[in-house]
């Protein structure tokens, strides 16, 4: 095909035109706060996480992972994936780190609490130390999708339930960019669904749950708005137990 000068002029103009249009879009999607860290013997987050992950909520993402203040949303957070890029020039990359919320925390006007390993993971290569020198630092953020390769959404029973007085439940490996406003169980005997209720966090509770296998259904929202309810059948055993993570075989996308 031959290009004659037109042509390549109104090719130009069509650039000129669209290409500041789509950096726009994408610098709109974005907000800007500081971020700070906090220590951990292996660099990694802490077991003992507001949103109620335990282990999970350390090694997530390879720890990378987050407290948060505003965005924890009376846990309603918890879970939520962010991309996290820091603005001090000469030290930062243009990917930024993907982290996880799994705590909330306040710090010196920042919106994220970072572990080491995500902190570290803004910097450009062999300039980690002098980043965290600063101890804290402007950054723009925005939500991303959360990507689990091989997993799909599980329950696990919180440590603290005991079968079959109390049964407290904590979701994890949420995929996608929905948050849980509610959940709800089955109780076959009176054919209801009967609410959970939300103890902290990402942890969901509730005295004398129904006997036998246990079939849930979690309302999920974007942006703050409900979307729909998902049903996630015979999750549970009749015979669960604390600790345990039960598949769901379903992947919120």
């Amino acid at each position: 095909m031959v290009f004659n000068n037109s042509h390549c002029i109104i090719f130009l103009l069509v650039t000129i035109i669209i290409y500041p249009s789509i950096c726009y879009g994408q610098e709109a999607n974005s907000l800007y706060s500081r971020a700070t860290y906090y220590g951990s013997p292996d660099c990694y987050g802490t077991p003992s996480g507001a949103c109620g992950f335990g282990e999970y909520g350390r090694k997530i993402y390879d720890g990378k992972v987050s407290g948060v203040s505003r965005l924890y949303r009376n846990g309603t957070g918890c879970g939520a994936c962010y991309q996290v890029r820091c603005k001090v020039p000469g030290h930062c990359t243009d990917e930024g780190t993907k982290i996880v919320v799994t705590d909330h925390g306040e710090g010196d006007h920042t919106d994220f609490i970072l572990s080491v390993r995500a902190y570290s993971d803004m910097a450009t290569s062999g300039m980690a130390n002098h980043l965290l020198a600063y101890g804290v630092v402007d950054v723009e953020y925005r939500r991303v999708p959360c990507t689990y390769y091989g997993y799909n959404l599980m329950i696990k029973v919180h440590e603290h339930s005991r079968f079959c007085n109390y049964l407290a439940i904590v979701p994890i490996y949420q995929s996608g960019a929905f948050d849980i406003e509610a959940v709800e169980v089955w109780q076959a005997d009176c054919k209801e669904w009967k609410g959970m209720r939300k103890a902290y966090g990402a942890v969901w509770d509730m005295p004398n749950p129904p006997k036998g296998s246990l079939t849930f259904r979690v309302q999920v929202s974007v942006n703050g708005e409900a979307t729909k309810w998902v049903q996630l059948a015979d999750v549970l055993p009749d015979q669960w137990k604390a600790g345990i993570a039960y598949d769901t075989y379903l992947m919120l996308d």
